[in-house]
């Protein structure tokens, strides 16, 4: 079996939420600040916006506006907005990006690993052949190519057209 270390995300999994008022899944959208808080695209029911702790350059997540954590109780045109979404996303990161492939999932629930587990959400991470190396393992560091405001301003453009 091959494992993908995610040292980096340290930080992001040993959180203790203290620091964190409510769920960032629905505050970030409410605040109506998109470029800080990485949002690069509202749809009626649901939104994109960029992964804080990303795997690679673009990592998205797409939320709905309504939290819950259970799935089977997203309303229908909620869940097929969050689809359309992620599909739209794809898009986008191919376009822009041109990953050579994706990694598209949802954890649902602690247990599988959710680090949000009451706020439904899909990641969509692009992926390149060699897109892991010895620095992740070795130094507890990945490379990024580009800041996060740098993959906003790649993205949210393309989202709009």
């Amino acid at each position: 079996m091959e494992r993908l270390w995610t040292p980096w995300r340290r930080a992001f999994v040993e959180a203790d939420g203290t620091h964190l008022q409510g769920c960032f899944l629905c505050t970030k959208p409410a605040e109506h600040n998109d470029r800080q808080n990485l949002i690069v695209y509202r749809g009626p029911l649901a939104y994109v916006l960029l992964n804080l702790y990303p795997y690679n350059n673009g990592h998205l997540l797409i939320a709905p506006y309504a939290h819950t954590g259970d799935l089977a109780k997203l309303e229908t045109s909620t869940a097929s907005e969050l689809m359309q979404l992620t599909q739209h996303s794809v898009d986008v990161l191919q376009r822009v990006y041109h990953p050579h492939g994706f990694n598209v999932g949802m954890y649902l629930g602690k247990s599988a690993g959710a680090g949000v587990p009451d706020h439904v959400h899909v990641h969509v991470v692009p992926r390149w052949e060699g897109d892991t190396n010895f620095m992740p393992v070795l130094a507890d560091t990945k490379v990024l190519p580009e800041s996060l405001a740098q993959s906003y301003d790649r993205l949210e453009p393309s989202f709009r057209s």
